[in-house]
Formats: C-alpha cells, sequence, structure tokens
C-alpha cells in the first residue's frame, strides 16, 4: 500500500518546486523583458521589472542590422544535422555494445564519456588548422562535423541505456524468423525504442542550438548560428543590453518553444524503462 502524503508536506514540496521553477526561469524573463526596454532603462538603477515605456525598436534595430533569416537558418541545418548524423553513426554502436557486448564495452564507453571532460580550448588550434587546411572554416558542414563529434558520446550512452532495456528475446525471436542484421536494428529495434530515440534527438537539438565556443571559432558570416548573431551585440564600443537581450530572445525563441511542445515526449523519453 502506498505511503499516505500529509498536506502539509505536499505544500511544502509544492512551493518548493515553484521557487526553483521560478529561479531558472527567471534570468530568462528578465532577458525578455529587458528586449522591451530603452538602452537607458535597460541599465537603469534601481530596475524597473514591468513598469516602464515598453518600446519594440530594440527588435527593429536587431532586424535592421542583423540578417536574421541566415543565423537562424544556419543553426537549424547545424543542430540538425549533426544531431541526425550523430544518430547515424550512434545507433549501431548502441546496438553492439548493448546486445554483443565484448571485453572492453565498459572501458569503451567510459573512455567515449571522459572526452566530454576535455577542456575544449584543449583541441582548438589543431581542429582551426585541419579545417583551414580542408577549407571547413566557415562551413556549415564543417560545424556539422564537429558538433557531431562532441556529442556523440551522450547519443551514445543515450541510446545504449535505453537499448538495455529492450528484451533480448525479441531480437532473438526476429532473427530465428529470418531477419538480417541491418532489418533487426531498423524495423524490430528502432521502432520500440522510438521514445529513447526522440529523447535524446530533441537533447542534442538543444545541445547543438545552444554550442557557442565552436560556432564562435569555427565561423566568421556564411555559416554563423544564432550563438553568433547572439555574440555580435557585445563590442568594443560597449555592451548593448536592450539590443543584445532583443537578440537573445530571437534566438532562443524556435528551442524554447520546440521544448514546450515536446516536453511530454522529452520527459516520457527520459524516463524510458524506469518503470517496469
Amino acid at each position: 500500500m502506498a505511503r499516505a502524503v500529509s498536506t502539509r508536506r505536499k505544500l511544502i514540496v509544492t512551493l518548493l518546486a515553484w521557487t526553483i521553477g521560478i529561479a531558472i526561469f527567471f534570468p530568462i524573463l528578465w532577458t525578455v523583458l529587458t528586449s522591451f526596454k530603452t538602452e537607458a532603462e535597460a541599465i537603469a538603477s534601481p530596475p524597473s521589472l514591468f513598469f516602464f515605456d515598453w518600446t519594440t525598436e530594440n527588435y527593429a534595430a536587431v532586424q535592421s542590422r542583423s540578417n536574421y533569416g541566415l543565423h537562424f537558418s544556419n543553426s537549424v541545418i547545424i543542430s540538425l544535422g549533426s544531431t541526425l548524423l550523430g544518430l547515424l553513426i550512434a545507433i549501431p554502436a548502441a546496438w553492439s555494445m548493448a546486445f554483443v557486448p565484448g571485453k572492453w564495452t565498459k572501458d569503451i564507453l567510459m573512455w567515449m564519456l571522459s572526452t566530454k571532460m576535455l577542456p575544449p580550448v584543449g583541441v582548438l588550434i589543431p581542429i582551426y588548422l585541419m579545417f583551414r587546411d580542408t577549407g571547413l572554416l566557415d562551413s556549415r558542414l564543417g560545424l556539422v562535423i564537429v558538433l557531431t563529434l562532441i556529442n556523440l558520446p551522450i547519443i551514445v550512452w543515450m541510446l545504449y541505456t535505453y537499448f538495455k532495456e529492450i528484451p533480448v528475446d525479441i531480437l532473438e525471436a526476429a532473427r530465428m524468423d529470418g531477419a538480417a542484421l541491418w532489418s533487426e536494428i531498423i524495423y524490430v529495434l528502432t521502432p520500440m525504442a522510438v521514445p529513447g530515440i526522440a529523447s535524446t534527438l530533441l537533447l542534442n537539438v538543444i545541445l547543438a542550438w545552444n554550442e557557442a565556443f565552436w560556432t564562435l571559432n569555427l565561423t566568421a558570416a556564411k555559416a554563423a548560428p544564432l550563438t553568433a548573431f547572439i555574440a555580435s551585440y557585445s563590442s568594443p564600443e560597449g555592451l548593448f543590453y536592450a539590443k543584445l537581450s532583443a537578440a537573445s530572445t530571437m534566438a532562443i525563441a524556435p528551442i524554447l518553444i520546440l521544448g514546450w511542445f515536446s516536453q511530454k515526449q522529452l520527459v516520457r523519453g527520459l524516463t524510458f524503462g524506469a518503470v517496469k
């Protein structure tokens, strides 16, 4: 029998959850509100939260100064491209580690995860030189490749966790029915792991969308995504807080909308296999 939860405890947990949620969301709210202020109001002390002269001049200035459409399309292509390429590589890799484990499988998984602990600046120079010599600097293809390699350990680990929850008997039954290796992966394994694959895809799209270090160092103008679009409003002339907030709002709006509409799928995938 489930243990009864007192009303007082429910109230405390609810208040704590709301406090944490507001604390996490407040910087986003502040950025959005600042985007509707003038530059003078944006740096005013004490700051005003809601009671100020609302204006949309910052959005007009951002649109006239920058090509938002180009940066947006670059972000979409780079984030989706790197995620899909990562899935194509990670699904067979995670399948082999989950269902045909070897002596070094756990060591390989730990080694892959350890690469995420390496400071990106430690490999910036060799990657920059390789991109320069191969003509991949300031190109979408170059960013797709580097972001795929960066996020691949996370994709493999997540898919490996999901695949481990799938009964091996189902795959063995498919083999007894004559399914070849790729048919087993494509027609049996992948449909069963759709929630896990979907959550992995969503999470890695978000990670690629928010990547700033590599996009700022490997792009200039043609392939610059929205992270570079935001950074362009921090210049030697000073920080234009209102315009920077408007650019940030325009950059985070698509991913916030995606996260809002896909939250159920994301939660379902992250808890996939947690409850038997």
